[in-house]
């Protein structure tokens, strides 16, 4: 996960009309409006490492030091969680005891970052397979590089710092394994005052707070190399990108825990039935789209060349037919995996465009 570019904040400019004034008395210039901000545009890594094909955004400066982080951009998980290793000088923490904070208290780091006492965890996955991240809630700003080559600073953002990361059978992963940038709707499930870091950017004058992820190019993930994909991400929706751009619009419900979910109430038809499930489209699965169904006699992949048909309530329609590689597709019994979600992976989005509107609390969905 390396790599970046620079920084800037979008700014509106206000224009003062300049008025004539007559020969019999002067009149006072009145301020034009100001302009409507522009979306701003940033460039993703789309990567491949052992067959494991994710996209990354690169994130520039942490509090106010400058950094190299790549971390997964994430559609599935809501609330960015960065490793401490090289972020917080080494003498304020262990990854077997975590940060030297009394309850109660803070710290504040020489580059910015407010680490508090709050100490809790951060798990991925399902039973059978999963990652645990322990770590503490902490604060600081991030800058993301933007197309213009000067970058978006977002202000205070609440974090996930971790200090240890592991997998289901106690095994060590290591350090920035785990970084994520998750932008799903809502809070994180973990802790409530952490959301997506892109909901706390303010995008301007006349633009809604959200952002559009364009197709992904599926040719540029490549093994080991990874390649710089420009405009993928667009802060700042328009209004015609809410209304008259093709985006199918899903009103997202609020969940007990976690605030308004990115599940999307639908159908799948596969081998000649069809199933009522809840639909979760998710950058973050690289590898594998697991179709959950709790009267599956038996579990596996489906068999190559099997057509399956996605159909939301709100009439988005996507068919694709099973392979062993890209769009290769699993049969899963929620009783064994602990989740009833049907999860579409990463390949979902190189053929369709995705759009969540923060503000108005929906995602949006295009065939491309």
């Amino acid at each position: 996960m390396k790599n970046n570019y620079p920084i800037k904040l979008l700014q509106l400019i206000a224009l003062l009309a300049i008025a004539a004034s007559s020969c019999k008395k002067s009149s006072t210039p009145a301020p034009t409006p100001a302009s409507d901000a522009k979306p701003v545009t940033i460039g993703l890594f789309e990567t491949d490492s052992t067959n494991v094909d994710r996209i990354l955004i690169p994130i520039s400066k942490i509090g106010t030091q400058k950094v190299i982080y790549n971390p997964i951009f994430d559609t599935g998980s809501t609330g960015l969680t960065m490793d401490a290793d090289g972020i917080v000088p080494a003498s304020m923490f262990t990854s077997a005891s975590g940060f030297n904070i009394s309850p109660g208290d803070s710290l504040v780091t020489p580059n910015g970052i407010t680490i508090t006492s709050h100490k809790f965890t951060m798990q991925y996955g399902n039973q059978l397979s999963s990652t645990t991240e322990y770590g503490n809630l902490a604060y600081a700003s991030i800058t993301i590089p933007d197309e213009a080559g000067n970058g978006v600073t977002i202000k205070r953002v609440p974090m996930f710092l971790y200090y240890k990361i592991i997998d289901q059978d106690n095994n060590k992963y290591p350090a920035h394994s785990g970084d994520i940038f998750g932008v799903g709707p809502g809070v994180s499930f973990s802790n409530s005052s952490i959301a997506s870091p892109l909901s706390y950017y303010s995008p301007g004058t006349g633009l809604t707070n959200g952002f559009k992820l364009a197709t992904l190019v599926a040719a540029d993930f490549v093994s080991g190399k990874p390649a710089y994909v420009e405009s993928l991400l667009t802060l700042g929706l328009t209004s015609a990108d809410l209304n008259s751009s093709g985006f199918i619009m899903h009103p997202l419900s609020i969940a007990d825990v976690g605030g308004y979910s990115p599940d999307i109430p639908g159908t799948i038809t596969y081998e000649g039935k069809t199933d009522t499930t809840q639909l979760l489209f998710d950058t973050g699965t690289p590898m594998l789209t697991i179709i959950e169904d709790k009267k599956a006699a038996s579990i596996g992949p489906l068999p190559e060349n099997t057509v399956v048909t996605v159909k939301t309530f709100k009439g988005f329609t996507y068919t694709y037919t099973a392979t062993g590689t890209n769009n290769f597709t699993e049969l899963q019994n929620p009783l064994n995996t602990g989740d009833f979600r049907s999860i579409f992976s990463i390949y979902f989005f190189a053929d369709n465009e995705f759009l969540t509107d923060y503000a108005g609390h929906q995602i949006g969905l295009k065939n491309n």
